[in-house]
């Protein structure tokens, strides 16, 4: 099961004092444990695409990271820019406060503004940081990621105030059914994590905690 759950992993480095040759030991260990990709900032996209070049890993970035208040435009600068450098998977942070007004026809923008710039070029997932959205939101959010084109809905960037929960997942899932994917992100920190997350119905895990999950092990703490 550890390989198979392997494969669904983003290997995460996403703290601000980051350097550079602890992103050379994350691309060596995605290539050795052959997980799905890495997940940088975006200042470390193109050592990462350089690192990882022939590998089979992908390359995954963050946009509007960790807040979400960008405007849309600047959301479709970041994308264009990381795809630029090497990235083919683009992790977006929703307009948080768009939703909680009920600005949906903002929502959809921000969402669009970002698909429509890795079109043909990247895979995109919206990060919904379901710690700060009641479930109607998190519904909501959801709803119109399928609308505006999302691949991936996400749980959360892993620095606000809560992470993935088996029952956000399984709402979702449920959501958005066969449409896109899920990806269970932040406090993914074993194996049993990480199967609990993929039974609710994750299809994606981003963690930093990879290598411990894979071989059974718990880490401390994640992103």
């Amino acid at each position: 099961m550890s390989q198979s759950i392997a494969s669904m992993i983003d290997h995460t480095l996403l703290k601000p004092e980051t350097k550079k040759e602890q992103v050379v030991t994350l691309c060596e260990e995605a290539k050795t444990y052959k997980f799905a990709s890495v997940c940088v900032n975006p200042t470390w996209v193109k050592t990462s695409a350089e690192l990882l070049a022939g590998s089979g890993v992908d390359v995954c970035t963050v946009v509007g990271f960790p807040l979400g208040a960008s405007t849309p435009e600047v959301k479709a600068f970041e994308t264009a820019n990381a795809i630029e450098n090497g990235a083919t998977e683009i992790d977006m942070v929703l307009n948080i406060g768009a939703l909680k007004d009920g600005d949906d026809a903002l929502l959809e923008a921000d969402m669009k503004a970002v698909v429509e710039a890795a079109k043909g070029k990247a895979l995109t997932k919206v990060i919904l940081e379901t710690c700060l959205l009641t479930d109607e939101e998190k519904v909501r959010a959801c709803e119109i990621a399928v609308k505006a084109g999302l691949d991936f809905v996400k749980t959360s960037t892993g620095f606000s105030t809560g992470n993935a929960t088996v029952e956000d997942v399984a709402l979702m899932r449920k959501t958005v059914g066969d449409k896109a994917g899920v990806k269970a992100s932040g406090g993914v920190r074993s194996l049993a994590d990480a199967e609990a997350m993929v039974e609710a119905g994750a299809t994606r895990i981003g963690a930093s905690a990879g290598v411990k999950i894979v071989e059974g092990e718990e880490a401390k703490s994640d992103y």
